[in-house]
C-alpha cells in the first residue's frame, strides 16, 4: 500500500506528574461518593502530545509518509515550531485564534495507574477539518483517533465515503458515543484498535461480544500492556508476545506507539503476526522514556531490536 497515512485526532500539551505511591491506598471504596482526594505530585512535565501528534511522531521516525489533521489554539507557536523543526507535515493543521490547543492533566501512579483531566479546547472543532481537504494527497489509510465528537462522527462518514480505509481508535474518547453511535462507527470501520478495558466498554455499550465485533472488520486489535496484545483477524486470533522494556518509565504514549506501529505494517502489506510484533516494539521503546515523544529511533535499530526481541527478521 504505502501512500500516505492520514492521522486524524488530537493536539495537546501534556501536564504529566507521578505520583509515588499507589492510588488504592488514598481512595477509600465505601466514600466514592463524596469523593475528595488529594495527591502529592513533586514534579511535573509540560509535553507536546495529543494522540495524532504522537502516533505522526512514530511514523515520522519509522520514515512513513503521514500527515496530520487537526484544530489547534492560539498557544499552539511552540508545537508548530517542534513539528517543523523535525520537518513533519503541518499542512492540515488548523489554528483556531480564540481556543486554547487541547490540555491534559495527567497524574501517574507506582501501578501505572492514570488519572486524567482533559480540556479539549480546539479539538472541540475538529469537523472544521474535512477528510477531502487532503485530496491533493495520496491518502492509502487512514486512522480516527480520539478527537472532537462530531470531527470522529464526520471523519468515519467522509473515509466511508472515500473508500478509504481506516482504523476506528476511540481511546479516552468512547463514553462520548452512544452505544448506537459506536455501532455505526463499527460498520464504517476498516479496522478498530482498543486496549483492553475500552474492549469491554465497547462490549457493554454496543452489546456485542469481541467476536461479533471482529467479523464486521478486517482486524480487530486489543493492547493489553505488558501482556502483549491480540489480534482478532480472519476467524483466528493471533497471540502477539510482549517486548520487554528496557525500563519502565511512562506509559502515557503508548498506545500511541503501538498505532504507529500498525500503520506502518499496513502500509507496507505486512502479516498480522509481523504488524503486532513491530507495534509492540514501538509501545516498549516508547514506555522506557518519559513523556510521549522524546523517544528516538531509525530503522536500522528497529530492524536489530526486532530481531533481538522474536528472533525473526522485520523484513
Amino acid at each position: 500500500m504505502k501512500k500516505t497515512a492520514l492521522i486524524c485526532g488530537s493536539y495537546a500539551f501534556d501536564n504529566i506528574m507521578v505520583f509515588r505511591d499507589h492510588f488504592k491506598n488514598h481512595i477509600l471504596p465505601d466514600k466514592v461518593h463524596m469523593l475528595n482526594v488529594s495527591f502529592l505530585v513533586p514534579t511535573m512535565r509540560k509535553e507536546f502530545g495529543g494522540c495524532a501528534g504522537n502516533i505522526t511522531y512514530s511514523l515520522h521516525l519509522l520514515g512513513a509518509n503521514s500527515v496530520p489533521m487537526a484544530t489547534v489554539g492560539s498557544d499552539f507557536t511552540p508545537y508548530l515550531a517542534w513539528m517543523e523543526k523535525h520537518h513533519m507535515n503541518t499542512s492540515y493543521i488548523k489554528i483556531l485564534k480564540d481556543q486554547y490547543t487541547g490540555q491534559a492533566f495527567i497524574t501517574t501512579d507506582m501501578s501505572d495507574n492514570q488519572i486524567t483531566a482533559f480540556h479539549p479546547g480546539a479539538m472541540d472543532q475538529s469537523h472544521q477539518n474535512k477528510v477531502s481537504d487532503a485530496s491533493a494527497i495520496d491518502i492509502g489509510i487512514g486512522i480516527i483517533s480520539p478527537d472532537g465528537r462530531v470531527g470522529m462522527i464526520e471523519h468515519a462518514a467522509q473515509f466511508k465515503q472515500l473508500s478509504i480505509p481506516f482504523i476506528f481508535d476511540p481511546g479516552q474518547g468512547m463514553p462520548m458515543f452512544s452505544g448506537e453511535e459506536l455501532l455505526d462507527f463499527i460498520e464504517q470501520a476498516t479496522y478498530i484498535a482498543l486496549n483492553d478495558y475500552e474492549s469491554q466498554m465497547l462490549q457493554v455499550k454496543t452489546g456485542l461480544d469481541l467476536l461479533s465485533i471482529a467479523t464486521k472488520v478486517k482486524a480487530l486489535i486489543i493492547t493489553k500492556g505488558s501482556e502483549g496484545s491480540e489480534i482478532y483477524t480472519e476467524n483466528q486470533l493471533i497471540n502477539i508476545a510482549p517486548v520487554k522494556a528496557d525500563s519502565a518509565q511512562d506509559p502515557t504514549g503508548c498506545g500511541d506507539a503501538y498505532r504507529a506501529g500498525l500503520l506502518y505494517g499496513l502500509m507496507h502489506d505486512m502479516d498480522w503476526k509481523t504488524i503486532g510484533q513491530l507495534a509492540g516494539l514501538l509501545g516498549a521503546i516508547k514506555v522506557s522514556h518519559l513523556g510521549t515523544q522524546n523517544h528516538q529511533f531509525n530503522m536500522a535499530d528497529i530492524e536489530k531490536r526486532y530481531q533481538d526481541s522474536y528472533g525473526e527478521s522485520l523484513f
